[in-house]
């Protein structure tokens, strides 16, 4: 095509220098662009499922929804992590006056929107043994295997990590401040996001409560299995791996646009 066009633009101007006549020469031919790619469905579809499936939780909220967006971008930019292709995010505030997350669907070509959300706990201070739940990116990756909870009751009869079955997201070791100790002394912990004690523990998400890990309740754990929100690297080693594969819920609904990172931000200044 482009030479067909400059031979086209010799010839006419062989034609102009000859009859001494200025011919009106048509510009090239845009390059064709990339149609820009619309989540809206997909997107409204997962909604539609959270609002289903995990009722009592949060709803997105238009004058809400862009401070969770804006500290969710800020954290990622600050990490060596970037978000290179459409996916889902879970992002928590660690914040002890919000004590919240939000599952987000971030595009790099397009405006991020947020699906919803439910009450957390994350790590509580004064307590001894008790750490500060670390902000950050965590990346999910099938390098550490997440497993189910037992279900079985501690010394205090309580079930730590929710019911029989419940998913335990595993971001291995990760430093973490200890909240009892003065002069942010830090220590190691392991980060997990799971479920929590359904009669002693669940009444209470919304505070600091938990030693460092996230915990969700039952039914956000439910739908963030269920639709492989933090799955993309499992779905992909699935096919091959029986481990992997035995991770995933028998009742796997995959979002399409399944992610990997968990961010942890905290709202307030104050907080250590």
């Amino acid at each position: 095509m482009m030479v067909r066009f400059v031979a086209s633009m010799l010839f006419l101007g062989a034609v102009a220098a000859l009859t001494g006549c200025a011919i009106p020469v048509a510009a090239p031919p845009p390059e064709a662009t990339r149609p820009v790619m619309s989540y809206d469905a997909p997107v409204a579809v997962l909604r539609q499922q959270m609002a289903r499936e995990v009722p009592a939780e949060i709803s997105p909220s238009p004058g809400d929804d862009g401070g969770w967006i804006a500290h969710t971008r800020a954290v990622l930019a600050a990490s060596p992590y970037r978000i290179s292709v459409p996916q889902l995010v879970v992002a928590v505030d660690r914040n002890p006056a919000v004590q919240q997350m939000r599952v987000i669907f971030a595009d790099p070509a397009g405006p991020w929107q947020v699906i919803g959300g439910g009450k957390v706990s994350t790590g509580r201070a004064g307590r001894r043994g008790f750490f500060i739940t670390p902000v950050g990116v965590f990346a999910h990756t099938t390098a550490i295997l997440d497993y189910r909870a037992e279900g079985t009751y501690n010394s205090n009869h309580i079930r730590g990590l929710g019911e029989k079955g419940r998913r335990v997201w595993d971001f291995g070791w990760q430093s973490a401040v200890a909240g009892w100790r003065m002069g942010g002394v830090t220590g190691t912990i392991r980060l997990l996001m799971h479920a929590t004690d359904p009669d002693v523990l669940a009444p209470r998400l919304g505070r600091p409560d938990s030693q460092g890990c996230v915990r969700i309740s039952a039914a956000m754990n439910v739908f963030l299995d269920r639709h492989a929100v933090l799955d993309a690297d499992y779905l992909g080693h699935k096919a091959t791996s029986r481990a992997v594969a035995a991770v995933l819920p028998a009742n796997a609904d995959p979002f399409p646009y399944a992610g990997t990172y968990l961010v942890v931000f905290d709202s307030s200044a104050s907080a250590p």
